[in-house]
């Protein structure tokens, strides 16, 4: 992903249901992007299981984590990052609790491990490693990155992803130049949005938004938009949607948009990522 090479990005695969999105229209989503060592793939999934899942998925019992995953990307070679663990919240105060319940589980497995050493049951083996130590053994820690980033703009679906489901997502991350910024949300508002909406509502997609950094990071980009489907032929809708719509337009129209765009962002930055889910877990999937 990209910001596995220079940030990450993130998703952001944000989700929530319709209701909750017009009380928390920009939520937070946490990343943490690793390189995970060749043939440790099942080690590294067997330890987000362990210890990121109960944390995670109590908390969006609770209410407090709308949505968490875990992505690797499509396009291997770009960057260092192999997987990124994601969760999103709506504030601030639902990080500090996931940060807060991670170090919980963490202290409560190592407890777990040392009270079955001391009760004798591996006198004479080697003692267990940490949870940490064995995060260490499975990624290369040092390239271990952490980000968030805030959607300005969040549209879901009417209709629940099904259980199950491993969304495809897609990110296109711009740079916007400085002092730019209110023009590129009005040339997006205006040309994009519309046929974004229009793919939402006739389920081609299943979300999508307009996000930033919260915590500035990196000098790549300033702004990117991601779009999520249950399908990868979504994507080709999704050109075929956009093609259609400046198709109908006049050439001083299409002008007007690439103008539109041009001035406000630099196009040579541009840059895209398409990512899968290994893990996908949505509040309120039956």
């Amino acid at each position: 992903m990209k910001f596995r090479s220079s940030m990450f990005l993130a998703l952001a695969m944000f989700w929530c249901v319709s209701a909750y999105a017009q009380q928390a229209p920009q939520p937070l989503t946490h990343w943490s992007v690793y390189a995970v060592k060749p043939g440790k793939e099942e080690d590294f999934l067997n330890l987000v299981k362990a210890v990121g899942q109960p944390v995670r998925d109590k908390l969006m019992a609770d209410g407090v984590v709308l949505a968490w995953g875990v992505e690797v990307s499509m396009l291997r070679g770009h960057d260092e990052g192999t997987h990124a663990i994601w969760y999103t919240v709506a504030d601030w105060s639902g990080i500090q609790k996931v940060e807060s319940g991670i170090a919980a589980q963490v202290a409560k497995l190592d407890a777990d491990d040392a009270k079955a050493a001391a009760d004798g049951k591996k006198k004479s083996a080697k003692p267990a490693a940490g949870t940490m130590e064995r995060l260490r053994d499975a990624v290369d820690f040092p390239k271990t990155k952490d980000y968030i980033t805030r959607d300005l703009l969040f549209v879901p679906g009417q209709t629940m992803p099904p259980a199950g489901s491993l969304p495809f997502v897609r990110y296109n991350f711009i740079k916007v130049k400085p002092g730019k910024a209110q023009a590129y949300r009005a040339a997006f508002d205006k040309y994009n949005k519309p046929v974004l909406d229009k793919l939402v509502a006739d389920g081609t997609l299943v979300a999508y938004g307009l996000a930033v950094e919260e915590v500035k990071t990196t000098g790549d980009f300033t702004h990117y938009v991601w779009f999520a489907v249950n399908n990868l032929d979504g994507f080709e809708k999704l050109r075929n949607a956009f093609v259609a719509d400046r198709d109908r337009r006049s050439a001083e129209e299409r002008e007007a948009i690439t103008e539109a765009f041009t001035h406000a962002t630099d196009p040579d930055a541009a840059r895209s990522e398409l990512d899968r889910h290994l893990i996908f877990r949505v509040a309120g999937q039956k």
